[in-house]
């Protein structure tokens, strides 16, 4: 049975239509009900409202390619968002992505300055290490002509960097080239996934990024939207609802899956500071 959803806008109101909860998105996958969170049938939902609002999240945090491999390099990681984001625009603002690439040393000294953030000054904790892996991917942007014919092709580019691994990887490609053929699996995404049934909890992604990734592009394929915009909206909703995220976690008796680790426990039948992060999307 055919389940609705409408989204208003002002004095029109648009419909968006879905398979009933009962069907399958892809074998063993239920599409659940539109309005619980988080079902299959919710992120479409939300997906294709942002659509047809207008308001379909901009990745993208560089004007180059260098800046969006210094933006991603300095982030994630257990770096807070505003600290990863103010290491970024202090290092662009001192020209760190344009002109020569720029050595460690120089780079390491920048990353050493205090930062302003929020009225109180921050030091960035990685700043050595940080150094060390943008210097290596500076230089080989500058060397070379990295592929932008796929997300793919460009992630597989980076994957030869030190320091990038493939949610790095990932994350540069998905923004850059708002591509559709990758996958940024971090704690937010494998929780939906454990909830909705598309994950199994066997996986980790320190083992199997590829094999989660190409489950979630199938399950993007089998909602009918956009990987890179599905990725967006369950990172962002997520995020936003932690503390709704671990009571559902705990009423399932299931642990809450840390970063880059997969979740244990016995899972759920399968078909069931906000502008600085969305920045960071």
């Amino acid at each position: 049975m055919t389940q609705y959803g409408a989204v208003m806008l002002g004095a029109a109101t648009v419909q968006i239509e879905l398979p009933g909860a009962s069907q399958e998105v892809i074998p063993g996958v239920l599409w659940g009900a539109i309005e619980a969170f988080p079902s299959p049938a919710y992120w479409a939902y939300q997906v294709l409202a942002r659509r047809a609002q207008g308001t379909r999240i901009n990745p993208k945090l560089g004007a180059t390619l260098r800046e969006e491999v210094g933006a991603c390099l300095l982030g994630g990681h257990g770096i807070p968002a505003s600290v990863g984001l103010a290491a970024f625009d202090c290092l662009r603002a001192r020209g760190a992505f344009a002109g020569e690439a720029h050595d460690e040393a120089t780079l390491f000294d920048w990353l050493s300055v205090p930062m302003p953030i929020g009225g109180r000054t921050v030091r960035y904790r990685f700043a050595r290490q940080k150094a060390k892996y943008l210097a290596a991917a500076l230089a080989r942007i500058a060397e070379e002509t990295p592929p932008v014919h796929s997300g793919r092709a460009l992630r597989d580019w980076l994957l030869g960097i030190p320091g990038i691994g493939f949610k790095t990887a990932s994350w540069v490609a998905r923004n850059w080239l708002d591509a559709d053929d990758v996958a940024i699996l971090d704690i937010h995404l494998l929780r939906a996934g454990l909830l909705g049934g598309f994950f199994p909890q066997d996986l980790t992604v320190e083992r199997h990024y590829l094999q989660l990734e190409s489950m979630f592009l199938a399950f993007s394929e089998g909602l009918g939207v956009r990987a890179s915009e599905l990725d967006a909206v369950i990172w962002w909703e997520m995020m936003s609802s932690n503390g709704t995220v671990s009571r559902i976690f705990d009423d399932l008796q299931l642990d809450v899956v840390p970063a880059y680790v997969g979740a244990r426990g016995r899972a759920n039948k399968r078909g069931a500071n906000a502008a600085d992060q969305l920045r960071l999307i």
